[in-house]
């Protein structure tokens, strides 16, 4: 239902206010009905006696001066009397059906004759009560209960408990809700590549074996990342030795200078692709941010590739400081300056520039281009856009330059995006948020 609150927090307090919502209508309801219970049989206690006494005064009332004696009967009793034969129609609307019980009580105890109307203009109840077999109308007026009995004192304590309930259901609500959301954010900070801290193991039941897992998952996670490292770097290590005796007798005993600079090439590109393979198996986490210069650690990268006689331009924008990795970032943007060298066609544009609360750097080249449909991919490592792509010397790569790009601007909580570029070519985009 579009109605109910997308988050189980929402949900959760939905329900608990509507619980407290009910209960506290329904006691205000039967607090209600049994204060005018309550009242109901104190005022017909009272009236019986006072109805009972005039009763008996007007039966005894002999004298000529009725109409006198009638008057100081009601003065005396403070009620207003007055004879059904001179006011037929004195009675006013009939019983509310809150004080029907009124009437039948009246009844039981002063006779059947006994009738109760109400005046609600001149604030009158009258009740019709008979003596020495003359009907009489006893008027008694209809006063504002005490303070002690105004249902604004009530109606104030009802309002200040349910304040308090519901202030009690929503703390209760966002304490169970809780541990759903840093089990959320724990999720998604693995789903990103990142290795957040142990979920707490406490609290309900379902919650410990539920946070019990994830950090279950997320220690193998972290093991199974620590050997893949660990993996890499050996083997690349240990083919590095071999890499360098092979050059070594090749350059001692080859005589044919061609076969010499294919071969000592061929080695450069397999030392190249382990130096990848230690890159990527480096992971950077423990290293501390520092606050640091983008456009100087951009410029040294780019200054190194000018001097070897590559078109690579830099364009520098006003950015702020913000807290980097320098080894981490440098080797992203060497990365990025690789692949286009690599991929793409020159010249290759370098730029750095704000938006709004971020950082954006920009690597592009006047290379043919990406598929849309490969972006994603090529940010996984090991993968390639086609099999047919080379770099300018004609050997694929090991496909793990982008890969090392994309963890490094996670790692910055950033994010790296490929696109086209208008007349041909691409732009490595890297997006870091500013942070001290």
């Amino acid at each position: 239902m579009k109605l109910l609150p997308r988050s189980l927090f929402g949900r959760l307090a939905l329900l608990l206010l509507t619980v407290v919502a009910v209960a506290l209508l329904a006691t205000i309801l039967f607090f209600r009905q049994d204060r005018i219970t309550l009242l109901v049989r104190q005022f017909s206690d009272t009236k019986i006696v006072q109805l009972q006494a005039v009763r008996a005064a007007l039966e005894a009332n002999d004298t000529p001066e009725r109409r006198e004696s009638i008057g100081r009967i009601g003065r005396e009793y403070g009620v207003r009397i007055v004879p059904e034969s001179e006011r037929p129609t004195i009675g006013g609307m009939h019983v509310p059906e809150a004080l029907e019980p009124l009437e039948a009580r009246l009844r039981e105890a002063m006779g059947e004759g006994t009738e109760v109307r109400v005046v609600p203009g001149r604030g009158l109840l009258l009740v019709r009560v008979e003596a020495a077999g003359t009907g009489y109308w006893v008027g008694f007026p209809l006063r504002r209960p005490q303070d002690e009995d105004h249902p604004s004192r009530a109606a104030l304590w009802s309002m200040m408990l349910a304040a308090v309930l519901l202030a009690a259901a929503f703390v209760f609500a966002r304490y169970l809700a809780r541990p759903l959301r840093d089990l959320t954010a724990t999720v998604e900070r693995v789903g990103r590549g990142e290795m957040p801290p142990p979920l707490p193991e406490h609290g309900p039941s379902e919650i410990v074996t539920l946070n019990r897992g994830v950090n279950r998952m997320a220690a193998n996670l972290r093991q199974l990342e620590q050997d893949r490292a660990l993996l890499l770097a050996g083997v690349s290590h240990d083919l590095r030795t071999p890499l360098a005796r092979l050059r070594l007798g090749i350059e001692m005993n080859t005589r044919d200078e061609a076969t010499l600079a294919g071969m000592v090439d061929d080695i450069e590109e397999m030392d190249r692709i382990i130096g990848q393979f230690l890159e990527f198996a480096r992971t950077d986490e423990d290293a501390a941010r520092e606050a640091s210069d983008a456009n100087a650690i951009v410029a040294t990268c780019v200054e190194r590739y000018a001097r070897s006689g590559k078109d690579v331009r830099f364009a520098p924008g006003t950015i702020p400081a913000t807290g980097l990795r320098p080894t981490a970032f440098s080797r992203l943007v060497t990365n990025l300056i690789d692949n286009a060298i690599a991929y793409g066609a020159p010249p290759v544009e370098v730029t750095t520039r704000r938006d709004d609360g971020n950082i954006v750097l920009d690597v592009a080249d006047r290379g043919p281009g990406i598929a849309p449909d490969d972006v994603e991919r090529l940010k996984q490592p090991f993968t390639r856009a086609s099999a047919a792509r080379t770099n300018a010397a004609g050997v694929a790569g090991a496909g793990l330059g982008l890969a090392i790009v994309d963890r490094i601007a996670r790692l910055h909580g950033g994010t790296f995006d490929l696109l086209s570029r208008d007349a041909g070519g691409t732009v490595a985009r890297v997006t870091l948020p500013v942070a001290g």
